[in-house]
């Protein structure tokens, strides 16, 4: 047998005897998949696709600001003070609770959010995200460059607690 024929043998065997392990070890996930037993995790499941916060770029997050959008840090208090985007909203997700009276008595629900945190891989202010749709804010995004992003190039930083 020629190498070339052999190699694709070889290929389709192993191939096959991955796709059976993994059935082996996953078939119930995956017949709970292929008959819609599997669910979506609640927090996602609970808001349309449509409600979902919207991601922005830095570009995005610059014009945004120029027409008036409200940035909200999602970060701790202690980093907020340290520096964030200029005008910007501490609400700390572990807070939002507590404090999103007191946010909605100061932001209008027609406002445009653009909510950020600690960057790339942060969770915060796409959580947030979904806390505040849930409250009735129409219009929210998630800077996912976060402060770093912000902050690396070179743009307006903030300081203090407000």
């Amino acid at each position: 047998m020629s190498p070339l024929p052999r190699t694709l043998l070889d290929a389709i065997l192993i191939a096959a005897l991955g796709a059976t392990i993994g059935l082996a070890v996953n078939h119930r996930l995956v017949g709970d998949a292929f008959s819609g037993r599997l669910a979506a995790p609640a927090a996602v499941a609970a808001t349309p696709a449509a409600r979902l916060p919207q991601p922005v770029l830095l570009a995005e997050v610059r014009e945004l600001a120029a027409t008036g959008a409200v940035p909200v840090d999602a970060r701790d208090a202690a980093l907020y003070s340290e520096g964030h985007l200029p005008g910007a909203i501490s609400l700390p997700l572990g807070e939002a609770d507590a404090r999103l009276a007191g946010f909605r008595a100061q932001v209008d629900v027609r406002r445009t959010l653009v909510l950020y945190c600690n960057g790339y891989g942060c969770p915060d202010s796409f959580d947030l995200g979904l806390q505040l749709i849930k409250a009735g804010y129409q219009d929210v995004r998630v800077f996912e460059g976060g402060f770093p992003e912000w902050r690396d190039a070179g743009l307006p930083v903030e300081k203090g607690a407000r």
